[in-house]
């Protein structure tokens, strides 16, 4: 099990990838244009995105809140305990070096809850926690190219791209899928000339 957290998010405007006439027009006098966005200015609210994530089975939970407090991290995990099933015995919870995650109120929680154990990444090694790479998916799914007036339209998006996810879930491989990766040279193994 992945845990982290997403933020601080805002109510803004997303960048999104928008063509907006990329290939001149020369016979009607028209130049390719830059894609452009309107100027958002200042942001109306923000919050935190707490997120669950299972690599396995690539189900995922979120939930919002306005701040990133030892309080609200303990809900949270109160929450992914109600979540996981009670046929798992144990509970490998892999998390960043946030002193949040390390507060007094967390070890209490592990003693309550003996099927946790906390299992904390090296300092400077994000990219062992998968929930980051799936940060970028659900902010994919959610929030780019979009506006945003409020922080409830936020979380409103988050929760409804989570039901997304987790209705077309798929175990989450770390790294790029197969198809992607360039063929492999033969390397100096194999000598030029020899079949």
């Amino acid at each position: 099990m992945n845990l982290d957290e997403m933020g601080p998010e805002s109510a803004k405007s997303f960048l999104g990838k928008k063509l907006v006439h990329a290939h001149p027009a020369p016979e009607k006098g028209k130049p390719a244009e830059r894609a452009s966005q309107e100027i958002d200015y200042g942001r109306r609210a923000k919050g935190y995105i707490f997120g669950a994530f299972q690599p396995a089975t690539g189900e995922a939970l979120t939930r919002p809140y306005d701040r990133r407090t030892t309080e609200n991290w303990i809900d949270f995990l109160n929450l992914v305990e109600q979540w996981v099933p009670q046929s798992v015995e144990r509970i490998y919870a892999i998390l960043d070096n946030l002193a949040m995650h390390r507060a007094t109120d967390v070890l209490l929680f592990a003693l309550q809850y003996p099927r946790w154990e906390f299992v904390f990444q090296p300092t400077y090694a994000a990219y062992l926690n998968l929930i980051e790479p799936w940060w970028k998916t659900l902010r994919s799914l959610a929030l780019k190219g979009r506006r945003f007036e409020t922080w409830e339209q936020v979380c409103d998006a988050i929760d409804r791209a989570t039901v997304y996810w987790n209705a077309h879930r798929h175990p989450f491989v770390w790294g790029r899928r197969r198809r992607h990766r360039p063929r492999r040279s033969s390397g100096i193994a194999i000598p030029a000339n020899v079949r």
